[in-house]
């Protein structure tokens, strides 16, 4: 699927990945469609990209219903909104447990179902969901957003098998810690057990490879991380034990405690 000539509907546009996903699919000569929760958020986008803009809670099913309708015509979709969901889910009420698992994987999945009919009927499209490598290693006090990110990718990998020979491609690009955006832009902390990071403009790529190439699932992390994320996916009871000893919490705790006016 080329990007060139597409109409793209990203969301999450407003955090550091859709910043610069929004640039380069810009750049790349997309007609793109932006989605966000405020217009003071999205504006600047629009004016720098050209980019219609929707307003949209992600957490309201009518929000994401209408967002799907007034997208209507999209032919790749990246879902990349998500809310980070990070602590200990006794600490979480109903209403916000609600709300992550609303935005973080009832809105990409209901939105892949309300405008994948068309792309099917056009014989062309793409889907891209944004998750994370939090969608195969589980790890403390990530318990909420690892459901969710599991599920996503589930959801990713099953659906794509349904759309086989329709014209429309699914993927999911799962990105490990990201530099200078996200939560250790906004929290100065360092990476739980100092592991290495991997630049925006690398999970840009990554999408990017996946929308064009058709790829099912493309891992965005340094070597060791992805080989410790396969480990723990196979040996979740090992991978905990790795995890204590590699005396994480402390940055684990700093991290939980800058996001948690975000649920």
């Amino acid at each position: 699927m080329r990007i060139t000539g597409a109409t793209v509907l990203l969301t999450g546009v407003t955090g550091g990945i859709g910043g610069a996903l929004a640039a380069e699919l810009a750049a790349r000569g997309a007609t793109l469609v932006v989605s966000g929760r405020r217009a003071e958020a999205l504006t600047p986008l629009a004016d720098a990209y050209g980019a219609r803009t929707i307003l949209a809670d992600l957490g309201d099913p009518d929000d994401v219903r209408r967002l799907a309708e007034e997208a209507a015509g999209t032919d790749i979709l990246i879902a990349n909104a998500a809310l980070p969901s990070s602590g200990d889910v006794l600490d979480y009420s109903p209403e916000e447990i609600d709300r992550a698992l609303a935005v973080n994987l009832r809105a990409p999945t209901m939105l892949a179902r309300l405008l994948a009919p068309a792309m099917v009927d056009a014989g062309r499209g793409h889907i891209a969901f944004v998750g994370s490598l939090s969608g195969k290693a589980a790890t403390k006090s990530s318990s909420l957003y690892n459901a969710t990110k599991f599920g996503l990718r589930g959801f990713s990998l099953g659906f794509r098998q349904d759309l086989h020979g329709t014209g429309v491609g699914v993927s999911v690009v799962q990105p490990g810690f990201v530099r200078d955006v996200g939560m250790f832009a906004a929290t100065g902390s360092g990476t739980p057990g100092g592991v290495r990071t991997v630049s925006p403009r690398a999970v840009v790529n990554a999408v990017v490879r996946a929308v064009e190439r058709d790829v099912a699932e493309i891992n965005v992390a340094p070597l060791e991380l992805k080989i410790l994320s396969a480990i723990a996916g196979q040996f979740p009871g090992f991978a905990e034990r790795v995890q204590r000893r590699a005396g994480a919490e402390p940055t684990v705790e700093k991290i939980v405690e800058a996001q948690r006016s975000r649920r």
